[in-house]
């Protein structure tokens, strides 16, 4: 399947018959009204929660302490529901259900392909259940919804495919030796995986995953983020419903120090796979260090350079730049954030950018057009506009933006800065929040150096016509993915992960496989062989 980028399906999907207003916007071309984001009246989700307890053994259950907590819609900071919060002795009990499926159930005996079928099922029931999944994913996460129905839940169901087909492709090799030897190689599940997922994309990142590490034979338990645990309980119980024996998923919802920490540190957990911030992915590799030196993937921040040369195509590059920052509200750890243009373009390219910044529709993410919604939560919202804050202090110049949005929620006007310097903190640390940073340079081999000099490594952007500076580009710049003339393109069999603090190991494609096997050789003496 052709690779799916996300910038078109959105736009696709946001020019489809559309009939709603554009927000209203005032003469000057740095401000944003918010006369209509305070009066309009938000759309009732089209959906209901059904699901929030514990997902353990196959039955949904309270949690040991009988605690829960609540999770908010982040248009409002209302609350919708209160969840299962488990911890320590809940995390036991995921982890003794998994290893009892392991060790004894019928999932790791199971035929690879009667393992693909069941994948292929579940995938066939997302599909069937995507309306109420896009809506629950808005409702919790504040994304439009048009982006969640349009763009990630035909992706989550790609990825279903893509690892239901690697589910009986998976073996070793016949390996020659020097001697009278017959010497293979398995690849076996790895045992109980322990994968700690995110709030920004919950859907997506349930399935990067759960898929290889079923695929694989492994049996799992998951801790979905504090803020957004509802798709994932969902998602879940449709598991169930498509075969899944009980206890190869076990789903527990709760905050990171607790439940989180419990989880990498168990001494029965064979492997540790983890996305989030990268100061939390230090402590989850020390905890999987200090126990059972339990192996552990890792996806975490990134600070991507953006680079624009000066024969790129400007309105081209103005619109990816755009997306590649303010998709998802910022909230996206690949964002194109420090965009380098050259000097020759630069003027150009920044009345362009202030433009469409301008222009990006702001508000309820359940009605149609809507570009962004609100940050996840307070505590993200108050985060964005610290470093805003920053950014004017600094002296970087504010051209729009700055501000909240409206009166209610989590909402920030989509904010652009320019004359932005490497020692800025806008510069510097990854916001994850609707605040674009445009840097000028002169020379290839300055940007080449200035792109590199950062802590993190996950992505990059090469905006150019010349193959010549394209090449010189991607392989000079240190990142993991490097999308030359486009961004985010997102395909089940392309790898994703980081140089540096941005990561260790790669999701999706074959080399999130190699996450959840282990390799044994097998040795055998030979007699009187007719070959070796």
């Amino acid at each position: 399947m052709a690779a799916r980028r996300l910038s078109s399906l959105l736009s696709r999907a946001l020019s489809s018959g559309s009939s709603s207003k554009l927000l209203s916007q005032g003469r000057s071309v740095s401000r944003f009204s918010t006369t209509a984001a305070a009066s309009e009246e938000l759309i009732t989700p089209p959906v209901h929660v059904e699901y929030t307890k514990l997902l353990i053994n196959g039955q949904f259950v309270d949690s040991a302490s009988g605690k829960t907590f609540p999770t908010y819609d982040p248009r409002t900071g209302e609350v919708i529901a209160h969840v299962a919060e488990g911890d320590a002795e809940d995390i036991n009990r995921a982890v003794a259900a998994a290893r009892k499926a392991f060790d004894a159930g019928p999932w790791p005996k199971m035929s690879a392909y009667e393992r693909s079928r069941i994948l292929l099922r579940f995938a066939d029931l997302v599909e069937k259940h995507s309306e109420e999944l896009a809506a629950l994913e808005t409702w919790n996460n504040g994304k439009p919804y048009e982006q969640a129905a349009h763009a990630e839940l035909p992706m989550v169901v790609r990825l279903l495919w893509y690892y239901a087909g690697w589910a009986d492709k998976i073996h070793g090799l016949t390996v020659p030796a020097d001697g009278p030897y017959h010497v293979q190689t398995l690849h076996e599940p790895i045992g109980v995986a322990g994968q700690i997922i995110p709030w920004n994309f919950p859907l997506l990142m349930f399935v990067w995953k759960v898929g290889p590490a079923l695929a694989c034979g492994n049996t799992i338990v998951l801790k979905s983020a504090e803020q957004t645990p509802l798709t994932a309980l969902y998602v879940a119980k449709l598991l169930q419903e498509a075969g899944l024996p009980p206890g190869v998923l076990n789903l527990v919802s709760g905050y990171g120090p607790t439940a989180g920490a419990a989880l990498a540190s168990h001494m029965d957990v064979d492997k540790v796979a983890f996305t989030g911030s990268t100061d939390t992915g230090k402590i989850i590799l020390e905890l999987a260090a200090k126990s059972n030196l339990k192996p552990v993937t890792l996806e975490l921040g990134g600070k991507s350079p953006f680079i624009i040369c000066e024969d790129a195509d400007i309105d081209h590059a103005v619109e990816l730049a755009h997306f590649a920052l303010f998709f998802n509200q910022g909230q996206c750890c690949c964002a194109g954030s420090r965009t380098f243009v050259h000097e020759r373009v630069y003027d150009e390219f920044l009345e362009k950018a202030k433009a469409r910044a301008l222009k990006c529709t702001v508000g309820d993410p359940f009605k149609k057009g809507i570009e962004q919604g609100p940050q996840i939560d307070s505590e993200q919202f108050q985060k964005v506009l610290r470093y805003i804050k920053s950014g004017i202090e600094s002296n970087a110049t504010l051209e729009c933006g700055g501000e909240q949005f409206g009166s209610k929620g989590y909402f920030i006007q989509p904010t652009v800065f320019s004359n932005v310097q490497d020692d800025m903190l806008i510069a510097q640390d990854e916001i994850f929040g609707p605040v674009q940073s445009i840097l000028k340079f002169k020379e290839l081999d300055e940007v080449v150096r200035r792109a590199n000099s950062t802590r993190y490594g996950l992505a990059a952007g090469v905006f150019t016509r010349n193959i010549d500076t394209a090449n010189t580009l991607t392989r000079a710049l240190r990142a993991g993915t490097v999308w030359v003339n486009c961004f985010d393109v997102f395909d089940a069999a392309i790898p994703f992960g980081g140089y540096k603090m941005s990561g260790i190991g790669r999701e999706k494609g074959i080399y999130s496989l190699h996450n959840y096997l282990q390799v044994k050789a097998v040795v055998t003496p030979l007699k009187n062989p007719a070959w070796l």
